[in-house]
């Protein structure tokens, strides 16, 4: 794991798609890091690739051999939240209320208030 929303599959690094989490110097960041890192543990996970590229990522729908969405996972957790340029608000029901100030550099990031990182 690279932080919440990327993670590596064998060598490649893959954006996961529709949502953004804390970069990991934000108080929220390693908590997200290391909720993806127990989802995946040990398991096989399934990536549908987007045409889309992010920086030097693959985009990409990630699931678990249950069918869980990795994306939705870490919203219903609180530590991501919706990007609905990217996901057309695919997961924005799914984000505990309050999320968007706990999470405020994500959502600054979204509205263009801070550069991606």
């Amino acid at each position: 794991m690279i932080d919440g929303d990327t993670i590596v599959l064998g060598k490649l690094r893959i954006r996961i798609a529709g949502i953004d989490a804390p970069e990991l110097d934000h108080p929220w960041g390693q908590k997200s890091k290391w909720a993806m890192v127990q989802l995946c543990k040990g398991q096989v996970i399934t990536a549908h690739v987007t045409e889309e590229l992010s920086y030097d990522r693959i985009v990409a729908t990630c699931y678990l051999p249950d069918g869980r969405d990795l994306a939705a996972e870490l919203v219903k957790q609180g530590l991501a939240i919706d990007w609905p340029k990217y996901s057309g608000g695919k997961y924005r029901h799914l984000e505990p209320e309050g999320i968007r100030r706990k999470l405020w550099r994500a959502a600054a990031r979204q509205n263009g208030r801070m550069p991606p990182s």
